[in-house]
């Protein structure tokens, strides 16, 4: 049974929320605001997070970072609910790392929609993840030549252009390299000397020119095509 968090300071809300995910077959689980919906998540350890955005002690989107700036949390589904619709919050949501929002009032079907694609979606990376893990261990799917590769020292591995070449421009394979180390927009833009905007600006342009939905599956795709940043962003290929 997949384990759901429910963040939100509006008690009756939340509660009925938990309640539809009951009869949905989820376990859920309940805060009231990000710093409960925090340890929550150390102690539940869910496969998806739905969180409001505006609550007291910590808001949604500290929240979000908190739990992504954990190693078991940047690749867990988030959802959240919002009563505003103008731009900015969109993009926040974006750059903070959620994989979707809906606006409040909620229709319970469409979050019932989004909830299964984001698990599905999950259980799709996880398995590919665990596959090319796999792969690299035991030389399966590779040719004979690959799956006897000459020794090389680890300085070997080191490279002075990314595995494949992106089609980004400077200032944006700068920042994609800053996102898949795990960096908010906030601190990329302290890295960068960038304005949090034109960080954001830049990331979109990447999400786009990847064909790309959000920052979980951009380090996915990094993960996946042996993208590593290594020290003072010299890069690395994964061995």
């Amino acid at each position: 049974m997949k384990k759901i968090l429910v963040v939100d300071d509006d008690l009756v809300l939340r509660k009925a929320l938990t309640v539809y995910l009951t009869k949905r077959n989820y376990l859920g689980q309940e805060a009231g605001s990000g710093q409960e919906g925090l340890n929550k998540y150390e102690s539940f350890r869910p496969d998806l997070i739905i969180s409001d955005v505006v609550m007291p002690d910590m808001d949604g989107f500290s929240f979000c970072r908190e739990v992504r700036s954990r190693s078991d949390g940047k690749l867990l589904p988030f959802i959240f609910l919002t009563v505003r619709t103008h731009l900015n919050d969109q993009e926040k949501v974006q750059a903070v790392g959620a994989d979707d929002y809906l606006t409040k009032p909620i229709k319970l079907e469409e979050l019932n929609l989004k909830i299964q694609l984001q698990l599905e979606r999950a259980e799709r990376i996880n398995a590919e993840i665990v596959r090319l893990l796999q792969t690299r261990q035991t030389g399966s799917d590779l040719t004979a030549e690959e799956a006897e590769p000459p020794k090389l020292n680890s300085s070997d591995l080191t490279l002075d252009s990314p595995p494949e070449s992106l089609p980004l421009t400077p200032s944006e394979e700068r920042v994609f390299w800053k996102v898949i180390q795990g960096l908010t927009n906030k601190e990329i833009s302290q890295h960068l000397h960038l304005s949090p905007r034109t960080v954001q600006t830049h990331l979109s342009n990447i999400l786009s020119k990847l064909n790309l939905k959000n920052r979980t599956q951009l380090s996915y795709f990094a993960y996946q095509k042996g993208y590593q940043p290594h020290s003072q962003d010299q890069f690395q290929l994964k061995s």
